[in-house]
C-alpha cells in the first residue's frame, strides 16, 4: 500500500468525529469523504474546517470510491455488518467500533467476509490501548506476578445512558461489560470457558422496563484456571471508576483511576483529591489515538493488527454467554452459549 493513507468516516456522530480528529494528527493520512445520515449544513462546516472535502448521506460513496484505502465504521451497530461486507467486497480495510453485531453469527459472517477479501478488520477495544492497562498486560507477560490466580476489572460510568440509548443499546453484557470481557482475554493471554452473572435494577427502573439491568457482576473461569470477577454500575457518585487487579503466584499488579493531577490535600478534616477524569472521552482520550495510529501503521508497513475481528466474535460470544446466564440463573460455558441462544429462539418461533 501506499505510504499516504485515503481515509472515508461511515458515522459522524460523536466517536466518528473523535477518530477523524485523531487520524488527521497523522501525516500519511488523508481523510477524503464523510458520510452520515444526518449530514447538513453543521457537518459540511466541521468537515470544511479539517480539509474533508467530501460530505454525503450515502456510505455507498465512500465504500464505492476507488481512490479510498479504508474506512471506519462509527455509524450505529446495526449498520456493521453489511458495511464491512461491503467494505470487503470493495476491498477497503476497515476499522469498526464495537460490537461488530448483537448477533454472533452475523458477526463472524462479517469477520469471514473480511478475511475471504484479504482486507484487514479492526475492532475498536480502545482500553487494549490504555496506559495503565498496557503496563498491567506487560507485567503478566514477563512474569511479574507469576501464574495469574485471580483477574478483577471494575468499571463504573459516572451517569446512565438516556432511555432512548437503553432501549437499543443490547443490554449491559453486550454494550458496557463487553469492553471488560476483551480487558479479560488480553490482561491474562488465555480464553473464558465459562461465565457466572447476576444484575438487578438499582438505579432506574428505565433498565428493567427494556429487561436489562444498571448493575452487573460476572464471574469467570478461564483456560489457564484462573478465576476472574468483573463488576459494572451505570452510575457511579464519584466519577468514571476504571480499575484492574491481577493478582498472582508471586504478586500483584494493579492499575488505578486517572485523574486530572496527584496534588492531594491533607488536614486535620482528611486528606482530599480531585475525583477520577470524568468519562472515557478523558480517561481514555490518548487510547484512541493510539489505536487509530496503530492501525494506520498496520496499513503502511503490513504487520497483524492489535485487535483483530476474531478477538470481536469472542468477546460478543461471552457476552452472549454472560445474556444467558443471568436470564437462566445458572452459569454458562461459553462453548454451549450459542446453541442455547438458538435453542431459545426456536422455542420463541413456536410459541
Amino acid at each position: 500500500m501506499a505510504d499516504k493513507i485515503t481515509i472515508g468516516i461511515i458515522g459522524a456522530g460523536r466517536i466518528g468525529k473523535i477518530h477523524a480528529d485523531n487520524l488527521l494528527r497523522l501525516p500519511q493520512v488523508q481523510i477524503k469523504a464523510v458520510s452520515d445520515l444526518f449530514a447538513g449544513p453543521e457537518l459540511i462546516e466541521w468537515a470544511s474546517v479539517r480539509g474533508i472535502e467530501k460530505v454525503t448521506k450515502d456510505s455507498s460513496e465512500i465504500i464505492n470510491d476507488p481512490s479510498i484505502d479504508a474506512v471506519f465504521i462509527c455509524s450505529s451497530t446495526d449498520t456493521h455488518v453489511p458495511l464491512i461486507k461491503e467494505a470487503a467486497k470493495a476491498g477497503k480495510h476497515v476499522f469498526c467500533e464495537k460490537p461488530l453485531s448483537m448477533d454472533i453469527k452475523r458477526t463472524e459472517e462479517a469477520v469471514q467476509a473480511a478475511e475471504e477479501a484479504g482486507i484487514k478488520l479492526q475492532i475498536g477495544f480502545n482500553r487494549r490501548f490504555d496506559h495503565n492497562f498496557k503496563r498491567v498486560r506487560e507485567h503478566v507477560l514477563i512474569g511479574s506476578v507469576g501464574t495469574p490466580h485471580i483477574i478483577k476489572i471494575t468499571s463504573r460510568d459516572p451517569n446512565p445512558p438516556p432511555e432512548a440509548y437503553i432501549q437499543v443499546s443490547g443490554g449491559i453484557f453486550m454494550d458496557m461489560m463487553i469492553h471488560d470481557f476483551d480487558m479479560a482475554r488480553f490482561l491474562t493471554g488465555s480464553e473464558v470457558t465459562e461465565v457466572y452473572a447476576q444484575g438487578g435494577v438499582l438505579i432506574d427502573p428505565v433498565f428493567g422496563k427494556y429487561g436489562d439491568v444498571d448493575t452487573a457482576i460476572v464471574t469467570l473461569r478461564f483456560e489457564n484456571g484462573a478465576l476472574g470477577v468483573i463488576d459494572n454500575s451505570r452510575q457511579a457518585a464519584y466519577g468514571y471508576d476504571q480499575r484492574v487487579e491481577v493478582f498472582g503466584s508471586k504478586g500483584s499488579v494493579t492499575a488505578s483511576n486517572d485523574h486530572p493531577n496527584t496534588a492531594e490535600v491533607s488536614s486535620a478534616e482528611g486528606v482530599i483529591r480531585d475525583k477520577p477524569l470524568h468519562f472515557f472521552l478523558e480517561r481514555y482520550n490518548e487510547a484512541y489515538i493510539d489505536e487509530t495510529k496503530q492501525f494506520v501503521e498496520c496499513l503502511t508497513n503490513g504487520q497483524s493488527l492489535p485487535v483483530s475481528g476474531e478477538d470481536g466474535v469472542k468477546a460478543e460470544t461471552i457476552a452472549l454467554a454472560a445474556k444467558l446466564s443471568h436470564q437462566l440463573g445458572r452459569p454458562v460455558r461459553i462453548s454451549e452459549a450459542v446453541q442455547l441462544k438458538q435453542e431459545a429462539e426456536g422455542l420463541e418461533s413456536h410459541v
